[in-house]
């Protein structure tokens, strides 16, 4: 019963290479928006807040059709991609990847602002006093202090990666073996007469796969602290 089939290990690791290629591209980017708005003050930084976590509130579907406007082979950027180097972002893993990426980056920001913001600012002034130049004091102070925000909101976002569903299927289609995520196929199966089985398998996979990354978060969120304050 619990012996994935040759589709369902595929889906399996179809999520697992998209959730991580999702990360990836997104963790530089959150670091440097969690920075900004932790640390920053400047007009439209509400706006630039409200912007980053819409995803949160809006409809999946909503989010995936934006993404096929603008990312689709015939939209406003997709279609200079497509036409200069011949890549389609839209219906391919790479697509799903985007889509689970915006979904997951409101997360990741948000536990890495909050771990920027609880740094003590006067460590930072002091190393700024010692010659230390702005890149400095943040590779050297910000980034090492706010390690375990950095951790917990990479490992958060992996977890939303892994479960995205309705920005994914509205951006990409199911396709399998391309973009025949863990969720995606979950559904389909659900849709199949006679494969509740094979549902229940996929849905045991997800919830062992979901607390073992909340599980991971906090573990190394501790062990990063830890480390950090000595303690």
């Amino acid at each position: 019963m619990f012996e994935l089939s040759y589709t369902e290990s595929e889906a399996v690791f179809l999520s697992l290479k998209v959730a991580l290629f999702a990360v990836g591209l997104s963790l530089p980017l959150g670091i440097f928006v969690a920075w900004v708005l932790a640390r920053m003050e400047f007009p439209g930084k509400t706006v630039l807040d409200a912007i980053i976590h819409v995803p949160l509130v809006m409809p999946p579907v909503v989010v995936g059709y934006l993404l096929l406007l603008l990312l689709g082979r015939k939209g406003i950027l997709g279609s200079w991609i497509y036409d200069t180097f011949g890549v389609t972002i839209g219906f391919s893993w790479q697509g799903a990847a985007v889509a689970a990426a915006v979904m997951s980056f409101p997360l990741m920001v948000r536990a890495i602002r909050l771990s920027i913001e609880a740094i003590d600012p006067h460590l930072e002034q002091a190393a700024r006093t010692l010659g230390a130049g702005r890149l400095d004091v943040f590779f050297s102070v910000t980034l090492p202090l706010a390690g375990s925000g950095i951790v917990v909101g990479a490992i958060l976002a992996f977890a939303r990666a892994l479960g995205e569903f309705g920005a994914t299927i509205t951006f990409v289609s199911a396709i399998p073996g391309e973009t025949n995520t863990l969720p995606i196929s979950l559904y389909t199966i659900v849709q199949t007469p006679g494969e509740e089985t094979g549902a229940i398998r996929l849905v045991a996979l997800s919830l062992v796969i979901a607390f073992g990354a909340m599980f991971a978060a906090e573990v190394i969120s501790r062990r990063v602290r830890k480390r950090i304050t000595g303690s």
